[in-house]
């Protein structure tokens, strides 16, 4: 790529970056306040970053062919957007990401299965509910064995680093309990995390750095896995960078938390399906069954409800692989070797929510829940009601609605036009994508009835987990279904001409449009925490 080739492409895709200057003008005002007007400096040292880190996404584009190289701009556009939204979130803002942080300390020293103290003490719980559930008392001397410095971003949680001075010290190493450290989820879904942390325990960095090259490390993990998935798939490569792209895709990406490693291991496993589907007759092994089960059994250890995806196996067809009808024991072997793991894992990693701040949850009972729901048929009728009309609408709303660690109420952005815009463009891309294929029935049913499965799953562990017994307040997050989204295009393909007519035109546009909410969102973090 010589700079003549980027001078050249820079001048055919005018008409592409200035309708992408004028959307973040448009949608980065609609998120302004008072106090943004009084001191607007940081406001537009912001706006002027993400505009010409979009001009020069764009340009990168428009110089790489537009299907063959689609994975090496996903790469780019992920890091140059990520690294910025990186810096911007305030201290652990991200959902809980102040216990990510301490796992991920954990693990950078080497600690692949935390030791919870209170195991020691002949306890099962970090806190005990004591006067009818109406008061949790803590267990003192239970929990992991940390540094003092992770004490900090509990400190100074909710922060930017302009409203706390003790960002500049240096890195605390005295030891000390922290109470919770997601003992449940598996270590490798925070070796990026530990990495970053990692450097900047050797480099002697101030203290704010295990947070930053944490989620610099993170965010890497995931543009890889993302930029693989586009790689991988023969089709729908743009549905899935634009799923990959959405505002709160990218949010946890850049964070310390590991929903960045479901995400991007979800996307990365539909992107695989649609390679393993698309595949010519015969050409396909044994071990593509292997690596695909591989791969399902690693997102399912982060995420349970996710192991359903082993099921996609019975949606490849038979002629794709070299043994024909001869591939189906083998599948077989590999469902029930990952369904034995997720059972064993599911036993262990089910006890250990009690190890964390989660047992002073007062009216959390898996056990009476599962009484109440079967002695009351009209509540397991709410709770399937509730989930496809209020969370469903909670969901689709949170595609820009960003946690808030500090605050009272954690979701309080009402950002209505950006949310309209970006709920319209993200529909019409799954929904309605022009693509030269089509999904025999038999797919589009079986991949429906996964994310069905799925669904139905989460939010039913959600009941058990987190729900007040006879309540049906299930604590459902956008984040949870990202990678169900990538999953929409195989099921639905409805046809409008006009954008079939125009499908390179519509890549092109959807680039552009991806890349301004991603920038409107850093816009956004400018308006609200500065």
């Amino acid at each position: 790529m010589s700079l003549n080739g980027f001078k050249q492409a820079l001048v055919e895709s005018k008409r592409y970056w200035l309708i992408y200057l004028i959307l973040i003008a448009v949608l980065g005002l609609s998120t302004a306040v008072g106090k943004n007007f009084a001191n607007p400096k940081f406001e537009l040292l912001t706006f002027a970053a993400v505009a010409l880190l979009g001009i020069l996404c764009i340009t990168y584009y428009f110089m790489c062919d537009s299907q063959r190289e689609l994975y090496k701009v996903a790469f780019v556009v992920i890091l140059c957007f990520g690294i910025i939204t990186s810096f911007i979130v305030p201290i652990c803002d991200v959902s809980d990401e102040t216990e990510h942080l301490a796992r991920a300390e954990l693990t950078s020293r080497g600690v692949i299965i935390p030791h919870w103290t209170g195991e020691d003490m002949g306890l099962e719980r970090a806190y005990n509910i004591t006067g009818h559930g109406k008061y949790a008392r803590y267990n003192s001397g239970t929990g992991y064995d940390s540094i003092e410095s992770v004490q900090f971003f509990t400190d100074e949680l909710g922060k930017t680093v302009e409203h706390t001075p003790a960002d500049t010290e240096k890195i605390d190493y005295t030891p000390r309990l922290v109470v919770s450290a997601f003992e449940q989820n598996p270590f490798f879904g925070y070796l990026p995390q530990a990495i970053g942390m990692v450097i900047a325990k050797m480099l002697d960095l101030n203290v704010i750095w295990l947070m930053w090259l944490g989620r610099i490390a993170n965010l890497i993990c995931y543009a890889g896995l993302i930029s693989l998935a586009i790689k991988k798939a023969p089709v729908l490569k743009v549905p899935l960078l634009v799923v990959a792209c959405l505002p709160i895709s990218l949010y946890q990406a850049a964070s310390l938390s590991i929903d960045s490693m479901i995400i991007g291991l979800g996307i990365l496993a539909v992107g695989y399906f649609l390679y393993l589907h698309e595949a010519e007759e015969g050409s396909l092994e044994v071990k593509e069954v292997v690596k695909f089960s591989c791969l399902c059994l690693l997102l399912g250890l982060c995420k349970l409800p996710y192991l359903a995806f082993i099921f996609l196996l019975f949606l490849i067809p038979t002629d794709k692989f070299k043994k024909g009808r001869g591939i189906l024991p083998y599948i077989i072997v590999c469902m029930v070797a990952v369904a034995i793991i997720g059972v064993l894992w599911s036993r262990y990693s089910a006890p250990t929510l009690m190890h964390s701040w989660r047992s002073r949850l007062r009216f959390t009972n898996s056990t009476a829940q599962m009484a109440y729901v079967s002695s009351h048929p009209a509540f397991s009728l709410n709770f399937v009601s509730q989930l496809f009309t209020y969370n469903l609408s909670h969901i689709a709303y949170g595609a820009f609605n960003f946690f808030g660690a500090a605050k009272k109420v954690h979701y309080t952005d009402h950002y209505h036009l950006i949310v309209a815009l970006l709920l319209l463009f993200a529909v019409v891309t799954l929904f309605a994508y022009p693509k030269n294929i089509k999904f025999d029935r038999k797919t589009r049913i079986g991949v429906l009835a996964i994310v069905l499965m799925i669904y139905l799953g989460t939010g039913f562990i959600q009941l058990l987990t987190w729900a007040s017994v006879g309540y049906l307040n299930l604590g459902i997050s956008t984040r949870y279904f990202i990678p169900l989204f990538a999953m929409i295009p195989i099921i639905v393909s409805l046809k409008i001409k006009r954008l079939d007519r125009f499908k390179e035109s519509y890549d092109d546009y959807a680039m552009v449009f991806m890349i301004a909410f991603m920038a409107t969102m850093i816009l956004a973090f400018a308006t609200k925490y500065y």
